[in-house]
């Protein structure tokens, strides 16, 4: 029996659905449906049936995600296979081709499955069905397969797949005819009419042999950069960083581009049981269960004559309160509120394009930010002050650092705290504090089993993120 080899790809940024997905911690990370996040259901996904052999999933994503991929694993209960760090976005041709040739070294023959990592996909045994159709296509054929899902409406915001003939039913694989780029309205509703049109899901399955050899013919300039990158990759902490220098040098291009439209061997795996990419809010809201009304509402919210809106309070602090709105979205953060008609859904980014351009830390920054070791988020921010509420996971430890501009006081409202201060090291409890003066060489430790939390403050001339001399890191930060 075949195996499969899950390639999960965990890159994006997900901008259309700012303010709650942002670069800094984007939208595969976030349970926006359901308690799992999209990464950790697409991991589970990935697992495969019972009575069939999935390999444990490998990962590429970037380095500032990393830690947090390892995390959320580690909570769904998953082990992973290897986790490629990308040292920059090169676009999905690069990845697949990077993940190929890794399999490569241990088995050529070797059938992968790569997907997204934020897309939803309900029914996990109507897609296992689909991939063993693709598993036999691939083998008997020898195609490279991707998966078309059956539209329900004329949409826009998806790129389209047209069928040699309908599909009838059967979920066999067929050949594809061509690829269609994101269409007008009205082409979109010739094609959903039509009945051989499907869209293109952005899932793949291949034999690495004939994947490799795909690459060869069509993308051969991607060839010697990504391999240098693979072959010259190093081993930190666990994850393979790849080359940066030659990763550097691919060229930044999709592997629908690269590959996909110009192959013959092509057959496409048609799916009807249910998908989304969750590309905008109002794909969220749909998949909300709204009421009676269309009133899908999250968190602290109050609706009051509303119909078709989505309403969203990311703060237990924060109520959010709805009067009489109709076909809008209500996206309410601690340190920014999207409100938006539901028609300008798609539309999303453009307001991330104003928010750069204007220097908005908002529009790529989340006001809690993650590390390996826990999170952080500013309270208060003063001229010459700031207080920030830090958590740390058991077990876990920030670098042994200084600062030259500024002094600390730290609190422990939470568990116990093992803290460094120059020479001394003593354990800190709850309702005690320390005092690190300015230039102190400096560490906290959770020692225990229970998160630590604790209180600090910070005054000086200078309090950006970059005031940090580190000394040591357990996490092999640079």
């Amino acid at each position: 029996m075949t195996t499969v080899h899950p390639v999960i790809l965990c890159g994006g940024s997900g901008t259309r659905l700012w303010p709650l997905s942002r670069k800094s911690y984007p939208k595969q990370f976030v349970p926006l449906v359901g308690d799992e996040t999209l990464f950790q259901a697409c991991a589970e996904r990935m697992r495969g049936p019972d009575d069939a052999p999935y390999a444990p999933p490998m990962v590429l994503t970037n380095a500032a995600f990393r830690f947090i991929v390892t995390e959320q694993l580690a909570a769904a209960g998953i082990d992973p296979g290897p986790v490629l760090i990308e040292p920059e976005g090169r676009n999905t041709a690069p990845a697949v081709l990077a993940a190929a040739l890794h399999l490569a070294a241990t088995d050529p023959d070797a059938v992968m499955l790569v997907a997204p990592s934020d897309h939803v996909v309900p029914d996990a045994a109507a897609f296992h069905a689909a991939v063993a159709e693709g598993v036999r296509a691939t083998r008997e054929q020898g195609d490279l397969i991707t998966f078309g899902i059956t539209p329900d409406r004329a949409e826009t915001g998806y790129g389209y797949l047209q069928l040699s003939a309908r599909p009838d039913g059967s979920g066999t694989a067929q050949k594809l005819s061509r690829f269609v780029e994101k269409p007008h309205l009205e082409t979109a509703e010739a094609m959903s009419a039509d009945g051989s049109y499907l869209w293109n899901s952005g899932i793949f399955l291949f034999a690495v042999r004939d994947v490799l050899a795909a690459f060869e013919a069509h993308a051969p300039a991607l060839m010697a950069p990504v391999r240098a990158a693979v072959e010259q990759a190093e081993t930190d902490l666990g994850f393979l960083r790849l080359d940066p220098a030659a990763w550097g040098g691919a060229e930044d291009i999709s592997i629908d581009y690269a590959v996909m439209e110009k192959a013959a061997n092509l057959s496409v795996v048609p799916y009807s049981a249910g998908w989304s990419d969750l590309g905008s809010w109002s794909a969220v809201q749909e998949l909300s269960h709204p009421d009676a009304d269309g009133v899908a509402a999250s968190g602290e919210v109050t609706a009051l004559e509303c119909r078709n809106v989505l309403l969203r309070s990311e703060s237990g602090a924060q109520e959010l309160v709805a009067m009489g709105l109709e076909n809008m979205i209500a996206v309410a953060m601690p340190d920014a509120v999207l409100v938006a008609s539901m028609d300008k859904a798609q539309d999303v980014k453009q307001a991330v394009t104003a928010l750069k351009a204007k220097g908005a830390k908002q529009a790529e920054a989340l006001p809690v930010d993650h590390r390996p070791w826990g999170w952080f988020e500013s309270l208060v921010v003063g001229e010459r002050f700031q207080v920030k509420r830090i958590h740390v996971h058991p077990g876990a430890a920030l670098s042994l650092q200084s600062h030259h501009h500024r002094s600390e006081h730290w609190i422990v409202v939470e568990g116990t705290a093992k803290v460094t201060v120059d020479d001394e090291v003593r354990l800190v409890t709850e309702n005690q504090s320390v005092y690190i003066p300015l230039g102190a060489v400096h560490r906290m430790e959770n020692p225990g089993k229970v998160p630590m939390v604790l209180i600090e403050v910070q005054t000086g001339s200078y309090l950006g993120e970059d005031d940090i001399i580190r000394y040591e890191d357990v996490y092999a930060r640079k």
